[in-house]
């Protein structure tokens, strides 16, 4: 067994040397083969590089592979940039439709105020809605004109649809609207086609009770309701709404105005009323002239007694 091992170290030994010698002797010739110049050695160099180098494309691609991944990394990157920026215009974006949606809906108020039919007579004051009660036992809201743009207590207030309510409480800047719907409104109206006189009160419900009808068997729902201009409270002709039954068979006002998105109200003037300084002359006519007494015994009796 000791004879075996040393027989085969002293061949590895000088078969190692023959196996270096041989590859230095390679290296040689190759470096001597790719430094002389001739075309013979030149074509022969070019065939050994079309046969070898294409198939070193294995070595090459750990290469290729990390150049892609660099590639497809900053790709990634500025894809993920762009991506930020799309999403912060895009809540941009959204802010913008956002104003848009509400400057539409504005507009489309205005825009109801416009249509209303209106004697041309009334002049109006446009105001814009700042806030409401909130209370359940009180239904009004808030106006942004007062005293200083001419509003007076008592004028209607109108938005695109039909009569609000009436001023009631006044400041320089603000004006506070009582709705019809509250329980202090009371409004004289008018239904058509029946021609009907009636008074709309107000009971905290959004379908305030109509009453005082003077013939009720011949109002019908679905008839209009209209302000009738009785005491000079509001002016005459002004759309409140439609005639509506309860389930107790009582008489209500469907309003025409738009309760829950009230953003715009016209105040509207009323009439200038003739003034009457002195009812009196107005009332009993005036008075003939008194004609003169005639001649009596009365004067030749006061003279008896005087001498007597």
């Amino acid at each position: 067994m000791a004879s075996d091992r040393g027989q085969s170290n002293d061949y590895r030994g000088p078969l190692r040397r023959l196996l270096l010698g041989v590859l230095l002797v390679c290296l040689v010739g190759i470096f001597l083969l790719w430094r002389i110049d001739s075309p013979r050695v030149e074509r022969f160099r070019a065939q050994v590089v079309d046969r070898v180098v294409p198939s070193m494309d294995w070595a090459m691609a750990p290469v290729t592979g990390a150049v892609h991944i660099l590639r497809d990394f900053q790709s990634y990157q500025r894809m993920y940039e762009k991506n930020r920026e799309l999403r912060r215009e895009l809540q941009q974006m959204k802010a913008w439709k956002e104003a848009a949606l509400q400057l539409e809906q504005e507009n489309a108020r205005l825009l109801d105020l416009n249509n209303v039919q209106l004697d041309p007579r009334l002049t109006y004051v446009t105001g814009v809605v700042m806030a409401d009660s909130g209370s359940p036992f009180r239904q009004s809201v808030l106006l942004n004109v007062g005293a200083r743009d001419g509003i007076m207590e008592g004028w209607a207030a109108m938005d695109g649809l039909g009569l609000v309510g009436r001023i009631s409480g006044l400041g320089r800047n603000t004006a506070r609207v009582i709705l019809l719907t509250d329980t202090s409104s009371r409004l004289p109206v008018t239904i058509q086609p029946s021609g009907q006189h009636a008074l709309v009160i107000g009971d905290n419900s959004p379908a305030p009770l109509l009453d005082f009808i003077e013939n009720p068997d011949q109002i019908r729902p679905g008839d209009r309701v209209l302000s009738s201009g009785d005491g000079g409270v509001f002016p005459a002709g002004l759309a409140v709404g439609q005639v509506v039954a309860d389930p107790g068979g009582r008489m209500r006002v469907r309003v025409a105005a738009d309760y829950e998105r009230l953003e715009f109200l016209r105040v509207l003037r009323s009439y200038d009323h003739e003034r009457i300084d002195d009812p009196g002359d107005l009332i009993a006519p005036t008075a003939p002239a008194t004609a003169p007494a005639p001649p009596g015994p009365a004067p030749q009796a006061a003279a008896e007694a005087g001498n007597g």
